[in-house]
């Protein structure tokens, strides 16, 4: 019995709950520097994915590219978690799901892509930067959390950096189809916010990663039936074009299956004002690849923004590392 007092006491020292914390510590450094690496590959992977959705617009109804688009990815998730062997989600979630499916995929994925059928798809980028805000007024509202002004400050220089590289546009907003795309992008903005914030709630309570599957498939009919009763571009599978068809197995791979996983982890392992910096980062990816794939020209306009936009994500970087230390 000695022996054994001996070796519990042994166990509850402090030497011993140091290592064990210690250890705590590196697996959340491990994680959170997983996480960062999963939000430079969103930054880059999704700052592309604008471009290739321009392309394959440009060819067949906005809706129908975003369905086909979100039906493919949906069967390669839940084929991979199928072989898996992972158990179906249970009945509760599927409420959550379909929330997910209609904020994040039908309406969010759908106006946006719909939105730069008339815009260009940088400027259809850096709409997409203003969902952060959205996320520090929801805080602000609901009194759940602080945005420090450290964090405020690099958020407003992160879109001012953005504003300016596409201030060429705004003479463009007297032109009727060119508004419409503006208020479809803005709409896309507000239920991505929306979807962040919801998602971020339920992450515990589902396998996101397989719930993504079930959110793309759904939409994913969703916006392909909408395309083929109501639509009037609607175009059969056969008559679509085949760089139609290698801009969406971009979009599936890239866009959906590394971007949105990327994206899930980030959410789970990092504060979400802190994940959606990837939106002031995809603008200017948007823009350089315009000018490798369509020609675009690069102006001291950009180069200008792109400081402003770093400091800003300088500051909202700087802050978070203060507040875990």
């Amino acid at each position: 019995m000695g022996k054994i007092r001996t070796l519990r006491r042994y166990i509850s020292s402090d030497s011993v709950n140091g290592v064990i914390l210690a250890f705590r510590n590196i697996q959340r450094k491990d994680s959170r520097y997983k996480a960062l690496v999963a939000l430079g590959i969103v930054s880059m992977v999704w700052g592309t994915t604008w471009v290739a959705s321009k392309e394959a617009v440009s060819y067949m109804a906005a809706l129908q590219m975003a369905g086909i688009r979100q039906i493919l990815g949906g069967i390669l998730y839940l084929g991979y978690f199928m072989v898996k062997r992972y158990p179906l989600p249970d009945k509760k979630i599927i409420p959550s799901l379909l929330v997910l499916a209609f904020l994040n995929f039908i309406l969010s994925n759908g106006l946006s892509t719909w939105g730069i059928k008339y815009i260009p798809a940088g400027l259809g980028a850096i709409i997409g930067a203003i969902f952060p805000f959205w996320l520090v007024m929801y805080n602000v509202f609901t009194e759940k959390a602080k945005t420090p002004l450290l964090s405020l400050l690099g958020m407003f220089l992160g879109f001012s950096g953005i504003c300016i590289v596409f201030y060429e546009y705004l003479d463009d907003f007297f032109i009727p189809e060119f508004r419409f795309g503006i208020l479809l992008s803005l709409s896309a903005t507000i239920s991505w916010a929306m979807g962040t914030i919801y998602i971020k709630q339920q992450a515990n309570v589902f396998n996101p990663y397989f719930g993504i599957g079930f959110q793309m498939l759904i939409s994913g009919f969703v916006l392909y039936l909408y395309t083929f009763l109501f639509e009037p571009t609607y175009m059969p599978l056969a008559e679509i074009p085949i760089s139609a068809w290698y801009a969406i197995l971009y979009l599936v791979v890239a866009g959906s299956i590394i971007g949105f996983g990327c994206y899930i982890y980030t959410l789970q392992h990092l504060p979400t004002e802190q994940a959606s910096i990837y939106a002031y980062i995809n603008p200017l990816v948007a823009v350089l690849t315009g000018w490798v794939f369509l020609g675009e020209r690069l102006s001291l306009q950009l180069w200008l923004g792109s400081v402003v936009t770093i400091l800003g994500i300088y500051l909202v970087n700087r802050n978070f590392r203060i507040k875990d230390k």
